[in-house]
């Protein structure tokens, strides 16, 4: 593929790495999930994604080439920050892709900024805390940099981060994602505008039965025989863990790209 378009945006005192990639359609915004950045979670992805679209992918406060500042790691700032990054690039509106972290993130946009999202893909995300395996919190809580030594991602936050010093921070913001937020209520998740594509790994992080319980507030597990396929769809991973999420790259693409591609929802 061509090179993509690639800037800093200057956002909530962020200077945010981002790149556009391909032309065309509604724009697909991606955003990734903890410890990842856009070539990590989204490299194998995006030539697929990018061929008949604009993708626009942003590197998260503290990922990847955008740096840190002094704040949790909170998905209403993080959506906050795609906000921004919308503005500066001049984008009403998009359909948005969150992993995991990214993933709370697109959530938090399309319930507090509606307007901004046409069609919505959160995977292997929850939207209240029980819908996570409580050995996943302890786990990522207790994460230090020797504990990754050597990985991909120690690598390449070293490469690619402004302050490749403080990787221990952000394990340690990581470790507090969301800390104390309560999560959404079903009217929130019921009252969302955007038809709502869920993915998930049959081992994830996230409970199945937490996935099954959100498509069905999104209006889904009915008989579509009779009564029409619902515009939010469910789709669960053979064989996947939470960390290899978006690793099956053509299962993904034929899953993904057929629901933004859909024509609108009758009214």
């Amino acid at each position: 593929m061509p090179a993509p378009q690639s800037g800093y945006a200057h956002v909530d005192g962020l200077e945010m790495y981002y790149e556009v990639h391909g032309a065309g359609g509604t724009p697909l915004v991606l955003l990734h999930g903890g410890l990842f950045d856009i070539d990590q979670q989204f490299g194998a992805l995006i030539p697929g994604l990018a061929a008949t679209r604009q993708v626009i992918a942003a590197d998260l406060q503290g990922h990847g080439r955008t740096n840190d500042v002094d704040r949790p790691l909170r998905s209403a700032h993080l959506a906050s920050d795609v906000v921004g990054l919308l503005r500066h690039l001049g984008v009403a509106r998009a359909d948005v892709l969150g992993f995991s972290v990214g993933g709370a993130t697109a959530l938090h946009l399309a319930i507090e900024h509606p307007e901004l999202v046409r069609r919505l893909v959160i995977s292997s995300a929850s939207f209240h805390p029980d819908g996570d395996r409580p050995e996943n919190r302890e786990a990522v809580g207790g994460m230090t940099v020797e504990m990754i030594a050597g990985t991909p991602m120690e690598q390449a936050y070293r490469a690619r981060s402004p302050h490749p010093d403080r990787l221990q921070t952000l394990l340690d913001k990581l470790g507090s994602f969301d800390e104390g937020v309560p999560g959404w209520s079903d009217a929130d998740i019921r009252g969302i505008a955007a038809p709502t594509l869920i993915t998930v790994g049959d081992c994830d992080a996230v409970t199945l039965d937490h996935a099954v319980r959100f498509l069905r507030l999104r209006g889904g597990d009915v008989n579509g025989d009779f009564v029409g396929v619902p515009a939010s769809q469910l789709a669960v991973f053979p064989g996947t863990t939470h960390f290899h999420g978006l690793a099956r790259t053509d299962l993904v693409l034929d899953v993904v790209l057929p629901f933004i591609d859909a024509p609108p929802p009758a009214s």
